[in-house]
This record gives structure tokens, C-alpha cells and sequence, in this order.
């Protein structure tokens, strides 16, 4: 993995689930191509809640459709592949509850999970869940977190408000953001310790 190359940023493929809190999305793009190279994927619910055109302009937003748009013949190039090889990182944020059993039981019936279901596990891939306060306390989602934990996924667990347990609110974007740029921090940290 080439995410601690000091000659370019890292790729970091953003991606968001239907769910309110992808209205949260533009958010989180600006503030990762602050500091990384990013690719965007929504699936198609979590386009009624994303402005495209308050994205950061050099992003790219795919979806569904543009899965097969260029593959004609056996050989041909298949977004979901091409993404899982650009990519050093990936962060599903928000991570709607109808994803995450997708994802738990390997469904890959769009472009994102298509994507989950090629990443290669040896690079790191976060999820940050927003669902409401039921479904998040659902004993499904539980089942589901494991066997995503399982796979090697990171959860960034979702809000507490006022002292309370998790309420299912998506984790603030800059909360997001700081957790991969720690866990970059400490791959650089490893990695020069190695080197010694």
C-alpha cells in the first residue's frame, strides 16, 4: 500500500448511504480534500440528500449507473475494481442500517457494495453508521457490526448526546476526518520505527 508515499496524498474514496445524514457528505468531502486526493460514490438513495454542485469541484461523484457505463466486452475496465486499486482508504460515511446488513451478508447489488465486496482487506476501510435510535439498538445491527468487525472494518462509533448511550447519529465529519489522519499518523510512525 502506498498510502505513506511522501511523493503524493493519500486516495481516500468517500462513499455515502441514503440516510439524512449523507446531507453531511459535502462536509466530509471538503474536509478530506483538504489533505487527500478523493474519489466519491453514493448510492442512489443518498442522492436525495446530496448537493452535487456544493461538492468540492475536483471530486467526482459516482453512482450506480456509472458501474457498467464504460465496459462493453469481457476485458473491459469495471469502475468498482478500478476504484478498489485507486484507492489507499476507504470511509462509508454515512453508513445507513440497510447497507450494513448488505454489507454483513455480502450483497454487492449496487456500486458501493460492489466495492466492499472487492476491497482488498489489507487496506484499511471505515465505517461511520447513522440510523435512528431503534434501528441502531436493533439486535440486527449488532450481529451486523460483528461480522463487519469480523471482515476488518473499522466502525467510528456514532454520537452520544448528553451522557447517553449511542443514539445512531453519525460521528461529526471532522471527528471522521481526524480518525484517519491518526491512523495515517501512526502507519507513518510504524513504518519509520521499521526503518530504524
Amino acid at each position: 500500500m502506498q498510502v505513506n508515499n511522501p511523493q503524493r496524498k493519500p486516495h481516500i474514496l468517500l462513499a455515502a448511504c441514503g440516510c439524512v445524514a449523507a446531507v453531511k457528505f459535502r462536509s466530509l468531502c471538503h474536509g478530506f480534500y483538504e489533505w487527500a486526493e478523493v474519489r466519491a460514490v453514493a448510492t442512489r438513495a443518498a442522492l436525495f440528500f446530496i448537493d452535487r454542485a456544493s461538492l468540492p469541484k475536483n471530486i467526482f461523484l459516482y453512482v450506480d449507473d456509472d458501474d457498467w457505463l464504460n465496459w462493453r466486452k469481457i476485458g473491459d475496465n469495471v469502475l468498482h475494481i478500478q476504484l478498489c486499486s485507486w484507492a489507499d482508504i476507504m470511509v462509508i460515511a454515512p453508513l445507513s442500517a440497510n447497507t450494513l446488513g448488505k454489507i454483513a451478508g455480502g450483497l454487492c447489488d449496487n456500486l458501493l457494495t460492489c466495492i466492499v465486496r472487492a476491497w482488498d482487506y489489507s487496506k484499511p476501510l471505515f465505517v461511520a453508521p447513522a440510523m435512528n435510535t431503534l434501528m441502531w439498538k436493533n439486535s440486527f445491527t449488532e450481529r451486523h457490526l460483528v461480522s463487519v468487525d469480523d471482515l476488518g472494518i473499522t466502525l467510528i462509533r456514532p454520537e452520544t448526546s448528553g451522557g447517553e448511550q449511542c443514539n445512531g447519529v453519525m460521528a461529526e465529519p471532522s471527528h471522521i476526518s481526524a480518525t484517519v489522519i491518526l491512523y495515517l499518523e501512526l502507519q507513518r510512525k510504524k513504518q519509520e520505527t521499521s526503518e530504524q
